[in-house]
């Protein structure tokens, strides 16, 4: 049974996934349903089985990225005055022994945490106000480059 969250004080900021990645996930989606139903219409007239490849391709395609939409609305970065929690990890400042921030190069960024052996998490740059985490754990946590 999975052990309840400790309570790590006064809640600071709530951070969300930007909307600006959601927003490329909600055009990809609906750019995905209309060629899956272009590609049906096509099998419909033509009647040949290359239309109906491509329409279960971009079917799935539409699938997939409604699943992934949906899951990355729920990520979501809670800032305590005590701690930090996201997804299952949840840690309070005394106990994150090491943080890391990563940059590929490519404008994505990570703060890297690790409370123990065992637990680690990577927040992305893609969660809403990356920055204002970033000066709170910088705050709280001995950050290594």
């Amino acid at each position: 049974m999975p052990e309840p969250f400790k309570n790590l004080g006064k809640l600071i900021s709530t951070h969300g996934t930007s909307p600006a990645y959601l927003q490329r996930a909600a055009i990809i989606t609906a750019l995905s349903f209309v060629f899956f139903m272009v590609m049906l219409v096509a099998f419909y007239v033509r009647q040949h089985i290359g239309y109906f490849a491509l329409s279960t391709a971009f079917l799935v395609v539409y699938v997939l990225t409604l699943i992934t939409w949906v899951i990355q609305k729920r990520s979501l970065v809670s800032v305590y005055e005590n701690g930090i929690r996201y997804k299952k990890f949840s840690g309070s400042w005394d106990e994150i022994e090491s943080g890391t921030i990563r940059d590929d190069g490519r404008n994505h960024k990570s703060i890297d945490l690790q409370k123990n052996r065992r637990e680690k998490v990577s927040i992305p740059s893609s969660i809403q106000g990356f920055d204002r985490i970033l000066g709170l754990v910088k705050a709280n946590v001995k950050i290594t480059s």
